[in-house]
């Protein structure tokens, strides 16, 4: 059997939220004693409620993110979502740095692995490890620049992920990348978790299906990596 490894962070009321973002909020809306009598004391279905941002916890960017005419959410392909993909050891790079070109570039190399073609890159800096959930997870991350941005998409990849908030290091780095990212047409999945499971194991089969938010920005993913046999 296949090993399957979850890449995706908890939901929870609170959980942290990108900052200017609308709050995580998960809540009981009725318990299974409400709803019983409800019923008729037939049967009581208990049902908690959610309200978050499209960019909230583990997701996907749609094209439609980076500029208003780009593809939204309901459009992406799903084959997207179901990819080859490779993980990277950037754990060595500092808080708030740059992630260059080179440093992505001699990280595959030391995988001895080719990238997968239409496929994706996951990027474990080891941010999530080290901070989440204290303050510091919203802001010290490391982060690609748009040179390194640039050289992702040379790479015949569809998008590519990282275990923090934003692609990017905070500020306007981070924008750019975003808007690196329309120019050359890939996307990419962010607060992913977990990624140090993936070192040293190989390429595995990504997935990652959004839901189908109509003229979305974004959506939540349950993101997961399987393991080959």
């Amino acid at each position: 059997m296949p090993t399957i490894v979850d890449l995706s962070r908890e939901i929870y009321h609170r959980t942290p939220a990108y900052p200017g973002q609308p709050p995580i909020l998960y809540a009981e809306w009725k318990n299974h004693e409400e709803a019983f009598k409800d019923s008729g004391n037939v049967w009581g279905n208990a049902l908690n409620f959610v309200t978050m941002p499209e960019h909230g916890t583990t997701h996907l960017d749609a094209p439609r993110h980076f500029h208003q005419d780009a593809q939204p959410m309901n459009e992406y392909p799903l084959e997207n979502c179901i990819v080859r993909g490779i993980c990277i050891d950037l754990q060595h790079i500092a808080p708030r740095a740059e992630i260059s070109s080179q440093d992505l570039d001699e990280a595959v190399k030391k995988t001895g692995l080719p990238i997968p073609q239409g496929g994706t890159i996951l990027l474990c800096t080891g941010h999530h490890a080290r901070t989440y959930p204290t303050k510091a997870y919203g802001t010290d991350n490391p982060g690609v620049n748009v040179e390194a941005t640039e050289w992702l998409a040379d790479q015949g990849i569809v998008h590519f992920g990282i275990d923090s908030m934003r692609p990017g290091p905070e500020g306007d780095v981070n924008a750019l990348v975003h808007k690196t990212c329309w120019e050359r047409g890939i996307t990419h999945l962010e607060s992913l978790c977990n990624l140090e499971a993936l070192l040293g194991k190989g390429e595995f089969q990504f997935i990652s299906l959004p839901l189908k938010f109509r003229e979305g920005t974004g959506s939540p993913v349950r993101a997961v990596a399987v393991l080959d046999d």
